[in-house]
């Protein structure tokens, strides 16, 4: 079973950049497709990008295309969320998950990370 833990949350500007991370253990993590999904206080958890085992096939929710980009890093069991022109709407926990498959519905990944902050400011 994969364990994640997720890094590299905190408060940026609007208009600033963070990268996020998500390091795996306890499995193959080459195997698993992975995606980000956050959520903010009273809000439901929503998607926020895809990507498959071997990073040949990616997907973003519409609100984050072509400002975030999601990669993964196979040999470092590590896969990362690159935001760029992050905007307040943006502030939530990201959280990524761990799936057989590519999904962009939250209940169809089994495995999950504990979540980091991210806060951007106005």
């Amino acid at each position: 079973q994969v364990q994640l833990v997720e890094s590299g949350g905190g408060l940026v500007q609007t208009g600033g950049s963070l990268r996020l991370s998500c390091a795996a253990s306890g499995g193959i993590f080459s195997r698993a497709a992975m995606a980000w999904f956050r959520q903010a206080p009273g809000k439901e958890r929503e998607f926020v990008a895809a990507i498959t085992r071997d990073g040949s096939i990616t997907d973003y929710a519409g609100v984050v295309k072509d400002r975030f980009t999601i990669s993964r890093d196979n040999a470092k069991n590590t896969v990362y969320l690159q935001m760029n022109s992050l905007r307040p709407e943006d502030t939530a926990v990201y959280s990524c998950a761990a799936s057989l498959h590519i999904y962009s519905r939250a209940d169809l990944y089994g495995t999950w990370g504990q979540g980091t902050q991210v806060t951007v400011s106005s």
